[in-house]
């Protein structure tokens, strides 16, 4: 990292005062895109609630593909589940929290491009280049985990729980906000998990980590993702598992092809100093 040589005369409070500037345009692009988001309240629910319902898109492809390879069992029975408020303010707070994380899902982009315009003039020019593409892989990586969790593993999930009961005299009424945390917490923990390339870069950066070993354990970490698969999505068809943990195994294969090429771009310089 080097010191920004055209901001030289710029001094700590000048810094200071230039980051104020770049917090206070992404507050306000937050603030905005929130706004817009509560006011189009059906829109944001229509596709917020989409996935409790029996026409979802995933549930029309899993009766396609039950079809296709004549396995009836494979294609969800019409169902219905009723979401219900307990709460005298409930439904404004969920749509106020609603509304905040999608204008910070649509703000992720603007905020991340000034933080790293913010701290660029200060890294040297590889040092740029490497940032900037940890940074735009680090959001798609993160939006394709999002999207995986909302179009596949969430409805499955939701669909298996809200109809699983321990006797036919409990029925299930799931709360909302109880249905919104659950849609939240794995849209989370599956952006997180789609990032295992960066963190495999990163650590084949500090030497941490060969393409060596990542072949070597596999094996082991192919049972890791299925365990994981299986905690996700609590389903009791193989099928499914598949589903969820394919996606995982290819971002394990894609992690060892970046470090093997981080190795080589090593070995590279090595051998051109």
């Amino acid at each position: 990292m080097k010191a920004d040589s055209g901001n030289t005369q710029l001094t700590f409070w000048d810094h200071l005062d230039e980051l104020r500037g770049v917090l206070v345009r992404c507050i306000i692009l937050l603030v905005v895109l929130t706004l817009v988001a509560f006011c189009f309240r059906e829109e944001l629910f229509g596709i917020v609630l989409a996935p409790k319902n029996p026409d979802f898109c995933i549930y029309g492809l899993f009766c396609r593909i039950a079809e296709w390879i004549q396995l009836p069992s494979l294609c969800p029975d019409t169902f219905y589940v009723r979401l219900i408020n307990t709460e005298l303010a409930g439904q404004f707070l969920t749509h106020m929290s609603v509304a905040f994380y999608a204008g910070l899902l649509l703000a992720s982009p603007y905020i991340l491009y000034q933080l790293f315009r913010f701290v660029s003039p200060a890294l040297y020019e590889d040092e740029r280049k490497y940032s900037l593409r940890v940074v735009v892989w680090g959001y798609v990586l993160f939006m394709l985990g999002v999207l995986l969790n909302y179009f596949l593993i969430f409805p499955l999930t939701f669909r298996f729980l809200a109809l699983y009961q321990v006797s036919a005299e409990v029925e299930n009424t799931i709360v909302l906000t109880s249905y919104i945390d659950m849609l939240m917490m794995l849209s989370l923990m599956m952006g997180i998990v789609f990032e295992i390339p960066i963190l495999c870069w990163l650590f084949a950066q500090l030497g941490l980590l060969t393409a060596s070993f990542m072949r070597t354990y596999r094996k082991h970490a192919i049972v890791v993702v299925l365990v994981i698969a299986a905690v996700i999505t609590p389903t009791s068809d193989v099928f499914t598992l598949l589903m969820v943990a394919f996606p995982m195994v290819l971002l394990y294969e894609a992690s060892i092809l970046v470090v093997r090429r981080v190795e080589k771009n090593k070995l590279k310089t090595e051998r051109q100093s």
